[in-house]
């Protein structure tokens, strides 16, 4: 009898021993898959912060470029609808000195490499002052140009030439000025001037610019 008392007071110790390991493992199991959502749980949360932010920084930057675009709708509208251009020509017109300011402001600074365009301005203006031309030289670097056509940083890109005319000295007085005074920048490197009054060579060496368009690129940011 005392044996079976032993045997049973062991089988019951073996079974509150088996419940206390399988409790021990259940609170083990819970305390790690708890540590592993509580991370997971907390990662998403800083993400989902990271997104919200970046959300509100991009909203408040589209409100300021909405109202920035009202402005220079209106700014450029100013510009456009004058009486009078910045040449003191008619905006409405077709002469040498007309056009709308937008126009003119184009027109000043092409966005595209064109030497063969540029001799053609040159011709005008030469003619203009009633000067017989001699040469319009210069290196047509088309193909070289071709691959700044467009850039995110735009920069003036020089365009050398060279002219020689005759004529009065009247004449290549007001040519000179016009270089000047021209919408289109001109640089005047070298002048040299031969003959008299009456009838005058003029060489000059001088460059214009050109400046490739902008490009205005929509990037997409990724929020890690």
């Amino acid at each position: 009898m005392a044996k079976a008392h032993i045997s049973t007071k062991r089988i019951m110790i073996d079974k509150s021993q088996t419940t206390m390991v399988v409790a021990a493992g259940i609170a083990a199991f819970i305390l790690v898959f708890s540590l592993v959502a509580s991370k997971s749980l907390i990662g998403q949360m800083t993400y989902q912060n990271r997104v919200i932010s970046a959300k509100k920084a991009a909203v408040s930057q589209l409100k300021d470029n909405i109202n920035a675009t009202t402005s220079l709708v209106n700014s450029y509208k100013a510009f456009v609808n004058t009486s009078q251009n910045v040449l003191g020509g008619n905006p409405s017109g077709t002469g040498a000195q007309d056009g709308d300011n937008a126009k003119i402001v184009l027109d000043a600074l092409p966005s595209k490499y064109d030497f063969p365009a540029l001799a053609t301005s040159l011709e005008k203006l030469i003619t203009g002052e009633s000067l017989q031309i001699q040469s319009i030289t210069g290196t047509d670097d088309e193909v070289a140009q071709s691959a700044k056509q467009s850039s995110t940083t735009p920069q003036a890109v020089p365009m050398p030439f060279q002219i020689s005319v005759t004529g009065s000295y009247k004449g290549v007085q007001n040519l000179i000025k016009k270089f000047n005074t021209s919408i289109r920048p001109f640089q005047i490197k070298t002048i040299q001037l031969t003959g008299n009054q009456d009838n005058m060579t003029l060489t000059l060496t001088a460059q214009t610019f050109y400046q490739p368009e902008k490009d205005f690129n929509v990037t997409k940011k990724v929020i890690e």
